[in-house]
C-alpha cells in the first residue's frame, strides 16, 4: 500500500511541476486535464502526507518512551497512544482511497423517471421521486432542468426527465438506477386498501460531445408545437424538438424552453447519454454482471427500494437497509441511503482486491 501511496505523491508532484510549464497552460484540453488529475488526487496525498508525519511521530515518540526521562516518558507514552489510534483510522482510510475512481463520477447527470405498474398510483409517485430529487439536489447545490416531461391530469408524471449539473453528480446519483417500489392507499382507492406500485429510476452519466460521435447524418430531427398540461411554456411556434437516431431507434424529445434552439441542446445532450449508454451497454456484459454483484446494477428493472407509507419506512433492498422517516427521505433527505451505499460499494471491492 505504501509503495502506492508513494506513487501517488510521485504524480501528484510531476503534475504540480507541468502546470507550471507555459506551453502546457496554453494548451487549455491538456491543462484541463491535468488539473482535474491534480484535484482527484489532492485528498489522497494529503492523507498519505498525514500518515507519513503519524509514523515519524510514532518512532520518535519510542525512543523517548524507552529513555530514562520519566516526565518525558508519560508524556510520550500518552501522545503514543493517540497516534495509534490515528494510524488505525488512517490504515482503514487509505485503501479505500486508493480505489479506482469511477471517470464518470464528477459528471453531471441525465435521470428519467417512468410510472411503471400501477397506473394513476405510478405516476404520481414518479412526480413524488422527482421532488425528493430535485430537494436533495438543491441541498447539495446542484441545479436541476427538466428535459421533457409528460405530465397526468391529476398531478404525477407518467414520464419525466431532467439534468443534474454539478460536481459529483454521478457519484451520488447513479446508485439511485432501478425500480423503486411504493406501498400505500392510492388517492384515488375509495375503500382504504394499500396498493403496491412502480416507477423506474435510470440515471445516466452525461458524455460529451468528444467521447461519443454522432453523425448528423443519421439524426432525423422534427419540430412542432410545444403542447400538453405540463408544458411550461405552451405556444402556437414550433419550439419542441425531437431527434430520432436512426441507427439506434433512440428518440428524444424536449418542449420546456421557448426557444427551439435551446430545446435542441438538451436534447443533444441526452441523445449523447443514451447512444454512450447503449453502447456500453452491448459491449460490456460482462462488467454489467460483474457490477451486478455490487451494490445493484443499475438495471432498471431491478427492485432497489420500497417507500412503505403505512409504517413509515424506507428499504433499501441491496444493503438491507431500513429507516423510519419517510417524510424525511421524500423531502429530499437521501444522504444517509446514499453514505450507507457508497459504503457498502467500497467495502466489496476492497474484499474483491
Amino acid at each position: 500500500m505504501l509503495d502506492k501511496l508513494q506513487k501517488v505523491e510521485d504524480r501528484f508532484r510531476e503534475i504540480e511541476s507541468q502546470l507550471g510549464d507555459p506551453s502546457i497552460v496554453a494548451n487549455v484540453d491538456r491543462f484541463t486535464k491535468l488539473t482535474r488529475e491534480l484535484s482527484n488526487l489532492e485528498p489522497i496525498v494529503k492523507k498519505f502526507r498525514e500518515y507519513k508525519k503519524i509514523l515519524a511521530q510514532i518512532d520518535e515518540d519510542k525512543i523517548l518512551v524507552e529513555g530514562d526521562d520519566e516526565e518525558l516518558k508519560s508524556i510520550a507514552a500518552e501522545e503514543l497512544a493517540e497516534l495509534k489510534k490515528s494510524k488505525e483510522e488512517l490504515d482503514k482510510e487509505l485503501p479505500i482511497l486508493l480505489l479506482p475512481r469511477d471517470p464518470n463520477d464528477d459528471k453531471n447527470v441525465i435521470v428519467e423517471i417512468r410510472g411503471g405498474v400501477g397506473g394513476e398510483e405510478a405516476a404520481l409517485f414518479a412526480g413524488d421521486l422527482f421532488r425528493m430529487y430535485t430537494r436533495y439536489a438543491e441541498s447539495q447545490g446542484w441545479k436541476v432542468d427538466i428535459v421533457d416531461a409528460n405530465p397526468t391530469t391529476i398531478g404525477g408524471f407518467k414520464e419525466i426527465e431532467f439534468t443534474v449539473d454539478g460536481q459529483g453528480a454521478y457519484s451520488k446519483l447513479k446508485y439511485e438506477s432501478g425500480a423503486h417500489r411504493v406501498q400505500r392507499v392510492p388517492v384515488t382507492e375509495s375503500s382504504g386498501r394499500i396498493h403496491t406500485s412502480a416507477v423506474t429510476v435510470a440515471v445516466l452519466p452525461e458524455v460529451e460531445e468528444v467521447d461519443v460521435e454522432i453523425n448528423p447524418n443519421d439524426l432525423r430531427i422534427d419540430t412542432y408545437c410545444a403542447s400538453g398540461a405540463g408544458g411550461q411554456y405552451v405556444n402556437r411556434t414550433e419550439t419542441a424538438i425531437r431527434i430520432t437516431h436512426l441507427p439506434s431507434g433512440i428518440v428524444v424529445q424536449c418542449q420546456d424552453e421557448k426557444s427551439q434552439l435551446k430545446n435542441k441542446e438538451k436534447a443533444m445532450r441526452v441523445l449523447r447519454a443514451r447512444v454512450k449508454d447503449l453502447a456500453v451497454r452491448e459491449q460490456n456484459e460482462a462488467i454489467a454482471a460483474d457490477r451486478k454483484n455490487q451494490v445493484g446494477s443499475g438495471d432498471r428493472s431491478e427492485r432497489i427500494r420500497t417507500y412503505n407509507f403505512p409504517q413509515g419506512r424506507v428499504t433499501d433492498h441491496r444493503i438491507g437497509l431500513t429507516l423510519h422517516k419517510l417524510d424525511s427521505v421524500l423531502n429530499g433527505d437521501l444522504e444517509e441511503i446514499i453514505s450507507a451505499l457508497i459504503t457498502a460499494d467500497q467495502s466489496k471491492r476492497l474484499t474483491e482486491t
